[in-house]
């Protein structure tokens, strides 16, 4: 099946802050082609780590094999259940580099640390250097979701509790990751002159 069992999908993309046991990423995606000022949809569909490999990997495998027009604009939309780990997000970055075309938004559920807590933040400051817009799912992405990816036998999505809440708390961990460098000495500074 294209579409995603409901309870898959709620396991693996509830925004917890703790996601313990939960170890497979899986990426929902949206492939369209812009023609001027109006849109074509290519693909879509979801996938999910196999046997080693990070889905993100295989996403870029499966859509290199696509040949795509380098004279077109591509946009592909990610919905991810963890933020790409440091290796994932380079290939990535990589990946755009080489595809000036193309543009990539990701919008995931949780953010995703390894034992070396700086690594991941790096990646993603280079993922978004690559021009890939990153952010945070809101029930607004949920609900999108649930339509274009769940099979949801006509049933409405229904937040859990804590979503919300939990959306707001990644995304200003996300905001201050993604915030360069010089902004966050620029703050210390700021902090240290008012004495806090």
């Amino acid at each position: 099946s294209l579409l995603m069992k409901r309870k898959l999908f709620l396991y693996n993309f509830k925004n917890l802050r703790w996601a313990k046991g939960r170890r497979e990423t899986y990426l929902c995606y949206v492939v369209k082609r812009r023609d001027s000022a109006t849109s074509c949809s290519l693909d879509f569909g979801y996938l999910r780590n196999k046997m080693g490999c990070h889905v993100e990997v295989l996403f870029l495998r499966y859509i290199s094999a696509w040949d795509l027009d380098p004279g077109r604009c591509y946009r592909i939309t990610w919905f991810t259940s963890w933020s790409p780990c440091y290796d994932c997000a380079r290939h990535v970055a990589d990946f755009l580099r080489a595809y000036p075309n193309l543009t990539l938004r990701i919008f995931t559920a949780r953010l995703y640390f390894c034992e070396d807590r700086k690594a991941e933040p790096e990646g993603l400051r280079r993922l978004h250097r690559a021009g890939a817009q990153i952010a945070i799912m809101t029930f607004k992405d949920y609900f999108y979701c649930w339509n274009t990816f769940v099979e949801n036998r006509e049933k409405s999505f229904k937040a859990w509790e804590g979503l919300h809440e939990n959306s707001v708390h990644l995304t200003r961990k996300l905001r201050r990751i993604l915030l360069p460098l010089y902004e966050v000495d620029d703050l210390r500074d700021a902090f240290k002159t008012l004495g806090l």
